[in-house]
C-alpha cells in the first residue's frame, strides 16, 4: 500500500503512522504536512530514514502541490487528519484557518480524489463534536444518522468538511469514508489539550484550570484504539459511509483531572475552576456499533481505562525533553494558549 497521511506530524497522525509500520511490512508512507504549531517532526523521528517514509512539507489547501505529490508517488491511500483543532482557539481567536483548512482543505483533497482514480480509498478524520451536545442525563448517543447541529465554530467547520465528502461522493463517485471519532488521549498529544495539559501541570505544582463545575462529559478513547480503527477500515470499510468510532468511556472533566491527580499522588487542591467558555457542548457519547459490526472493537474500554490513563501519564512523565523541545520551540504559541 502507498498511503498519504495528511497531518502525519500531529498527534493522531504520527500514532496512525507508527500504528501502520507496526502492522504491515510492504506499506509505503508519505507524510505530508504542513508543520503548524502542533506539528512535531520529533513525534516520528525513529522513521526518518526508513526507505519506505518520506516526509513532504505542504498544506492540503495547495491543490496543485498535493495533487503532483499523489500522481508522483502514485497513491493508493489518503487519510486526512490535518486540521485546526484547539477549539479555544475558534471561539476567542480568528477562526478563518479552521474554515480554511477544515473545509477547504478537506475540498482540495476531494478534488484530488475526483482526478486520480487510482485512489482506493480516502478516510476524512472528524469528530463527533459536530454533532452538537447530547443532555447530560439521557441515555441517547451519537448514531451515524444522528443530526449533525454543531455549536463552535472549531466543530461547525469540521462539519462543513464531512458535508462536502458526502456531496462529492453522490455527485463523483469519490471513494470517501468519514470517521467521527470522541476525544483521543496518549502519547504525543500537544500540551494545550486536557490530558497533557494536566499532567504537565500537576508535575510542576500548578493550579489546573477546569472549565465551570468540571461536569462536562466526553467519551474518551486511547489513540491506539482509535489508529487500530482507521486501519481496519482502510480494508473493511464502505465507500461513503460514515462511521462513528468510541470506546463508550463517558467521564466529566472534573473526574478525568481528578484520576490524573490521584495517579500522579498530588492534591486535589491543585483544580481551579475558571468561568466556563462560550457555547460549551454538555455531554458527547458515541454509539460505535456499526464499526463494532465489522469486527473491530477498543483495547482500552471502560473498565481498563485508568490502565491507559497511566501509560499515558507514564508515557509524559519518561519523555521530559519532547515537552521541553516542544515548549521551547512554541513559545508564541505557548503564550497564545495561557491567554484565552
Amino acid at each position: 500500500m502507498k498511503i498519504l497521511v495528511c497531518g502525519g506530524a500531529g498527534f493522531i497522525g504520527s500514532n496512525f503512522i507508527r500504528h501502520m509500520f507496526s502492522i504491515y511490512i510492504n506499506v509505503r508512507i508519505v507524510n505530508y504536512d504542513k508543520l503548524t504549531y502542533a506539528g512535531n517532526l520529533a513525534n516520528l523521528k525513529s522513521f526518518e530514514d526508513r526507505a519506505n517514509y518520506e516526509f513532504i512539507e505542504g498544506d492540503i489547501c495547495d491543490f496543485e502541490f498535493l495533487n503532483k505529490v499523489v500522481k508522483e508517488r502514485k497513491i493508493d491511500y489518503i487519510v486526512n487528519f490535518a486540521a485546526e483543532t484547539h477549539v479555544d482557539r475558534s471561539i476567542y481567536g480568528d477562526c478563518i484557518n479552521f474554515v480554511n483548512t477544515n473545509v477547504g482543505g478537506v475540498l482540495s483533497i476531494l478534488n484530488v480524489c475526483k482526478e486520480n482514480k487510482m485512489i482506493k480509498r480516502f478516510i476524512n478524520v472528524s469528530t463527533d463534536e459536530v454533532y452538537g451536545s447530547l443532555h447530560y442525563n439521557e441515555k441517547r448517543k451519537f448514531r451515524e444518522d444522528t443530526p449533525i447541529k454543531p455549536n463552535m465554530p472549531y466543530a461547525a467547520a469540521k462539519a462543513g468538511g464531512d458535508l462536502m465528502c458526502a456531496s462529492y461522493f453522490k455527485t463523483h463517485n469519490v471513494p470517501v469514508i468519514v470517521t467521527h471519532c470522541s476525544n483521543n488521549y496518549g502519547p504525543y498529544q500537544y500540551p494545550e489539550k486536557l490530558i497533557p495539559m494536566t499532567i504537565f501541570r500537576a508535575n510542576r505544582n500548578e493550579l489546573i484550570p477546569i472549565y465551570g463545575t468540571g461536569r462536562n462529559v466526553r467519551d474518551w478513547i486511547y489513540v491506539e484504539d482509535h489508529c487500530r480503527a482507521l486501519s481496519f477500515l482502510l480494508k473493511e470499510g464502505v465507500n461513503g459511509r460514515v462511521y462513528n468510532i468510541g470506546a463508550d468511556n463517558e467521564r466529566s472533566n472534573l473526574d478525568i483531572v481528578r484520576s490524573i491527580l490521584t495517579i500522579m499522588n498530588k492534591p486535589h487542591s491543585l483544580i481551579e475552576f475558571v468561568k466556563d467558555r462560550p457555547g460549551h457542548d454538555k455531554r458527547y457519547a458515541i454509539d460505535a456499533r456499526r464499526i463494532m459490526g465489522l469486527g473491530w472493537e477498543p483495547v482500552f474500554k471502560k473498565k481498563n481505562f485508568i490502565k491507559g490513563l497511566q501509560m499515558t501519564v507514564r508515557w509524559y512523565l519518561s519523555n521530559k525533553k519532547w515537552v521541553e523541545d516542544l515548549e521551547e520551540k512554541n513559545k508564541e504559541a505557548y503564550k497564545i494558549n495561557n491567554n484565552l
